[in-house]
């Protein structure tokens, strides 16, 4: 491999001359072999954003400095890192410098070296031109919380979205279906197979208006904090500019962090916004076992639903078919739970002035969207489209069900009620018989009373 010899502070390094990156990204991956994790594609499309609107803040404040020159070849070099293009450029693990700064300087060296390439001079200095008015502790927590917003924003919303609606169609075909409710996992009194779909429907509702309520705050950016929050290097006004400028290029609407010292130190909008997705993973947790639950059997299970059948489920038993997606989103949403975990711990790490866990912490956050949105689309498109109510067997199970002696009540008491249970239990008769040997009620009476469609 041919090398070309990049300096900084600390002296000469050999550099792949294919690559873009200077000498504090090529001592940061020599020196943290850590691990798989690389820092989250999320991350590097938000630097690309943040240094491209911060170019023209700059340019716009001095423009002596920030000339249009330097900024043109900014400009472009960041539409490129937002595009996806220079992806390769940017190899640093997560498990790094607590602060972000290694990748920090992994974009400023890109977007420098590149720059200089376009430009065929030396026009561009990563600290003096890509960085200037910032420092990492004030830009790393800026780019977490834009590629926060825009994940969940342009990916995780839409996927949810999709998975309502198709609840939403699948509960206006099964209106009219009256089954057997289950609580504790026991029999229960009547449901229509349309409301029980619309617990679902409605849980996942309530979890995306709470996780935009969530989003709120993390849309304050850290942004002209610099160093430890005072500002110092930044001119006035260039955290509003630089905002602005976000906001334009995103679509989203940014503005900056009241308190920066806040802003440096915690990481409480993080947690904040991943309990909000840890509350939407405990209810796909819950309707996804709900469903595999009620698609269980064929013939030993509870058989109410069928789901489709994508793959052979057993390379054992021939014809088995198992309910692959409900374990895949479930798997996704215990690492999501766990990630709540490693985000808190993050958040509480705080120290004097800032944060030293930022990397993992928008690592675990971002994955958990990224998890999320992409399980979501996987469960709607694979499963939920495809669920058909068992009308014959709800059917049966409903008046199979001892829990129908609940509509007597009103009529014979709860204790008479009871006892005609506990005798159709023991005798395997039905409710009416056991009613009627009892003599709590006629015939007429009984059928009068006990409509098992009209408890719902």
């Amino acid at each position: 491999m041919d090398y070309r010899i990049e300096h900084d502070s600390m002296g000469e390094i050999k550099v792949p001359a294919n690559k873009y990156w200077g000498a504090q990204t090529q001592r940061s991956l020599e020196n943290f072999q850590i691990g798989t994790e690389k820092m989250p594609r999320e991350i590097i499309h938000a630097f690309g954003i943040l240094k491209l609107a911060c170019a023209k803040a700059n340019h716009q404040i001095k423009p002596e400095k920030m000339t249009f020159e330097k900024l043109c070849a900014i400009e472009t070099v960041c539409q490129e890192i937002i595009n996806g293009k220079l992806n390769n450029h940017f190899p640093l693990a997560v498990w790094q410098t607590g602060s972000g700064t290694q990748s920090n300087m992994n974009a400023n060296e890109v977007i420098s070296g590149r720059g200089n390439e376009i430009a065929k001079k030396k026009l561009l200095h990563p600290n003096d031109d890509v960085n200037m008015s910032q420092s990492s502790n004030d830009t790393f927590p800026t780019a977490m919380h834009i590629s926060a917003a825009l994940s969940i924003t342009k990916n995780l919303f839409p996927a949810v979205k999709n998975l309502i609606n198709a609840f939403k169609k699948l509960e206006k075909e099964n209106e009219g279906i009256v089954k057997s409710g289950r609580t504790h996992l026991q029999d229960a009194t009547p449901i229509s197979f349309s409301q029980e779909i619309s617990g679902w429907r409605s849980s996942l509702e309530i979890d995306l208006s709470m996780i935009g309520k969530a989003l709120s705050p993390v849309k304050a950016l850290t942004i002209g904090a610099t160093a430890v929050g005072t500002g110092l290097n930044a001119p006035k006004g260039f955290d509003k500019l630089v905002c602005d400028k976000i906001s334009s290029i995103t679509g989203i609407e940014f503005s900056p962090m009241e308190n920066k010292f806040h802003g440096l130190s915690s990481k409480s909008e993080l947690v904040f916004l991943h309990g909000a997705l840890k509350s939407l993973a405990s209810d796909l947790m819950k309707i996804a076992n709900d469903i595999r639950w009620l698609s269980s059997g064929p013939r030993c299970g509870l058989g109410e639903i069928t789901i489709p059948e994508n793959e052979p489920g057993s390379s054992i038993m021939p014809g088995k078919v198992n309910p692959t997606q409900c374990e895949a989103l479930t798997m996704v949403c215990v690492q999501v739970m766990a990630n709540d975990q490693a985000i808190g711990m993050c958040a509480s790490q705080g120290n004097f002035q800032l944060n030293v866990y930022m990397p993992v912490c928008i690592h675990a956050l971002l994955q958990s969207v990224r998890l999320l949105s992409d399980a979501c689309a996987s469960f709607t498109k694979n499963c939920v489209v495809g669920i058909k109510a068992k009308r014959e067997k709800m059917h049966a199970n409903l008046h199979n069900s001892l829990m129908l002696a609940t509509a007597l009540n009103p009529y014979i008491g709860y204790e008479n009620a009871a006892r005609v249970v506990h005798l159709a239990h023991e005798n395997n008769v039905s409710l009416k018989e056991a009613c009627l040997s009892l003599g709590y009620l006629t015939e007429d009476e009984f059928d009068k009373y006990f409509k098992p469609e009209e408890m719902i």
